[in-house]
């Protein structure tokens, strides 16, 4: 099985890195040298190595094979081979693939990375690659001229959690708005801890603009071998870090400087978990002091979950003397306000109802608070009332027997028959008529009073009432007992009409047909 090593080397520095698993590497500010495993000589089996080119800020790189070259030639250079991506990921842009005997073409990066992957089998070595680069303005930028120094801009972070943004190049004074910058931050952690990195907030002001705008992260140092992943689109995700030292860079050309970012780190240990860590389910340890605090440390909010019970506990405990004064006085001045407005509520109503007791008629009210009204029905007088009053009674008789004779129909012969007890011309039958009825009346007791039933889909609105007295005058007097409310005038008179019906009626129906009895 073949063996994976890699060497890779800064270029901000002159440094020769002796011969070893893959070859010597020679870097200037300028460019450098590098070649594969004991070159001019074979290579040995089983190796891979892996160079990554960076340029400085707004150059390219060019790349050049020396003539002495010799690869294991294959089909589709599917063994031996050398690999040139045009980035600084083993994903970026495939450049060409190259084995044989011909050295490759003169290669130019697009941007300021190249990625370089040397791999030998176990068969058939060969004398291998030496290859030289250098630095070159990038085309892209030739307007702009030569560019200015670029300000020194870097920060120190640690602790268990922490915000690192690009705000903080302003803040701090490290830059201008209006110049370029490439600031780094530095995440330190404690021994045996690893760097969790959550985005908050990102956008590249010229996205997918690599050149002029990114974020980038290096895990355990900022060379270009420890690069995690860069970003310059338009989407950037969380970042799991292997290593106690983070490194999150910022490139922002002129045009560039509305680009921004927001991230929260949290350091943490691997399971099995302290006493004064918390579990969050997803092979993190973190410091209890983060559990709660409103932000979520976590891969997924574990250490955020069930906290509402703790944040009320932790604000009324939080609560001094004088904010408890303040709130129990506002509670006192508000219960006061609401005893006061339920007494005038009551009150109110009954102050209303006094001033107008005095007006108050219970006559307009009667039909609802009383009893449904009734008629008490006239009662005669004693036997000594005298032969005058009977006469009169004895008229009111005949008066109602006309009345009865002209509303309806005849039922017998003898009630209105051909005598015509309507003439009032004294004869023999009105005479005798009226003996009988003043014999009647003298021996008839007193008649009980008796309700009227009440009668359907109409208002009574009258009470009407006529009781006996011994110091009438008259037998029954309706004009004096009469008691009224405002009502309609016809109304009011056919309301006359049957009290008077009813006092006849109520005397004289019974001992009418006994009368007719005793004159047949």
């Amino acid at each position: 099985m073949k063996s994976s090593v890699s060497q890779i080397y800064s270029t901000s520095i002159i440094n020769e890195s002796p011969a070893g698993q893959c070859g010597t590497w020679v870097k200037e500010p300028e460019g450098g040298l590098f070649t594969s495993p004991n070159y001019p000589n074979k290579y040995p089996p089983e190796r891979e190595c892996i160079y990554i080119i960076e340029a400085p800020p707004r150059q390219c790189i060019d790349l050049f094979f020396d003539e002495k070259y010799s690869i294991e030639p294959s089909w589709e250079c599917k063994f031996d081979h050398i690999e040139v991506r045009d980035g600084p990921f083993g994903f970026s842009p495939i450049i060409g693939r190259y084995c044989g005997q011909q050295n490759p073409p003169y290669i130019r990066s697009s941007g300021r990375y190249l990625w370089i992957k040397f791999v030998a089998d176990g068969e058939l070595e060969a004398m291998g690659f030496s290859a030289s680069y250098n630095f070159t303005a990038d085309p892209d930028f030739k307007d702009i001229g030569v560019p200015k120094p670029l300000p020194f801009c870097e920060f120190e972070m640690g602790g268990p959690e922490g915000i690192i943004e690009s705000q903080q190049i302003t803040k701090d004074g490290k830059a201008l708005q209006t110049e370029a910058v490439d600031c780094k931050w530095y995440i330190r952690a404690p021994p045996r801890s690893k760097i969790y990195l959550r985005i908050l907030d990102y956008e590249m002001q010229n996205s997918n603009e690599c050149k002029r705008n990114f974020v980038a992260v290096y895990d355990g140092s900022s060379s270009v071998e420890d690069l995690r992943n860069k970003f310059c689109s338009t989407v950037a995700n969380d970042i799991m870090l292997v290593s106690a030292l983070g490194v999150v860079r910022m490139w922002a050309d002129e045009g560039s400087r509305k680009s921004r970012f927001r991230i929260l780190f949290t350091t943490f240990q691997e399971p099995p978990c302290e006493a004064d860590t918390f579990f969050c389910h997803s092979n993190m340890c973190i410091n209890n002091t983060l559990v709660c605090n409103g932000v979520q440390n976590c891969v997924f909010p574990w250490d955020e979950n069930h906290c509402k019970e703790k944040r009320k506990a932790n604000i009324l405990d939080n609560l001094n003397n004088t904010n408890g004064t303040i709130i129990g006085v506002t509670c006192c001045i508000v219960l006061i306000l609401l005893v006061v407005s339920v007494i005038v509520q009551i009150k109110q109503p009954r102050k209303k109802y006094i001033l107008r007791r005095e007006d108050f008629d219970p006559t307009m009210f009667q039909e609802v608070f009383q009893e449904p009204p009734h008629y008490e029905l006239c009662t005669l007088r004693s036997a000594a009332a005298t032969s005058a009053d009977l006469a009169e009674l004895a008229e009111d008789f005949e008066n109602y027997h006309k009345l009865r004779c002209a509303s309806s129909r005849c039922v017998h012969e003898h009630h209105c028959g051909s005598s015509q007890l309507s003439s009032s011309k004294g004869s023999r039958t009105n005479l005798s008529a009226r003996e009988a009825t003043a014999a009647i009346l003298t021996d008839l007791p007193p008649q009980p009073m008796r309700q009227l039933p009440p009668q359907a889909n109409r208002r009574n609105i009258l009470v009407m009432r006529h009781t006996y007295s011994q110091d009438a005058a008259d037998a029954c007097d309706l004009d004096d007992d009469l008691e009224e409310v405002p009502t309609t005038s016809h109304r009011l008179s056919r309301h006359e009409k049957a009290v008077q019906r009813f006092c006849l009626i109520g005397s004289l129906n019974k001992h009418e047909s006994e009368y007719n009895t005793t004159r047949v």
